[in-house]
């Protein structure tokens, strides 16, 4: 990012959250457009939607506001499901402990009759998590979003399916690496939308002036060939309320 701004470049377009967090450590001026954080105004990022401030805009996934669903989700996968797992990242300040989302989270989980474990994990200590939260009896899991978990996304889908751990991820690479189902804001629709905002500022927008967007569409993708290595007989209800379903 410092490089960026030495370059002086007209526009600074970012995904994640630590990209978004990095981009506007580094410059108060430049404009940036994000378009794959979960919680712009939750993060303090913006000011709001309609009036975001500042030198950011762009698109919110609304990830944080979606776990409830997955638990949901995943609770007509499993119906037997009572004890769930919930890997996150000590890097994605989003879904720290206490915070908002944690909160809604286990009110849904509350509401579903589950009781969850939070447990963070990643790259150096994800395999022996995994295999810890199966030897305590877990029955399902839910993986946040982070791209530790998508570049890790074959090893977490070969390590719940040993552990017959039915797993909700975010992204649809994470299912097509094997894992179970996700759920989430179709992410080429929000990075083509992306380019509306860049589009904008070249030609004179201030980005304290353009809204920041929801998105409008969420897709549930199913690994129909891991649901049967799981033993699982999925509801003819689930599979119709998916998106895709690969076989």
């Amino acid at each position: 990012m410092a490089d960026l701004v030495r370059r002086q470049v007209d526009v600074i377009v970012v995904t994640g959250t630590r990209e978004t967090i990095a981009a506007k450590q580094a410059t108060s001026s430049i404009p940036i457009v994000t378009f794959l954080h979960p919680d712009l105004i939750g993060a303090g990022l913006a000011q709001s939607l309609a009036r975001p401030g500042g030198n950011l805009t762009g698109l919110t996934t609304l990830d944080t506001d979606l776990y409830g669903k997955r638990l949901e989700i995943l609770k007509q996968a499993v119906p037997n499901l009572t004890k769930a797992g919930v890997l996150v990242s000590g890097r994605q300040p989003s879904y720290g402990r206490g915070s908002p989302w944690e909160q809604a989270l286990r009110a849904a989980a509350h509401s579903l009759k589950i009781e969850l474990e939070i447990t963070e994990a990643d790259e150096s200590n994800l395999e022996s998590v995994l295999d810890s939260l199966a030897a305590r009896g877990q029955q399902g899991l839910i993986v946040t979003s982070d791209g530790i978990y998508v570049a890790q996304a074959k090893v977490l889908a070969e390590r719940t399916i040993k552990h017959r751990l039915p797993a909700m991820f975010v992204y649809r690479q994470q299912v097509q690496d094997g894992g179970l189902m996700a759920y989430a804001a179709r992410t080429p629709d929000l990075s083509r939308r992306a380019a509306f905002f860049v589009d904008r500022i070249i030609r004179g927008a201030k980005p304290a002036d353009l809204p920041i967007e929801q998105p409008t569409h969420f897709e549930l993708i199913i690994n129909l060939k891991t649901a049967k290595v799981l033993g699982l007989d999925l509801p003819a209800t689930l599979l119709a309320q998916a998106d895709e379903v690969i076989e």
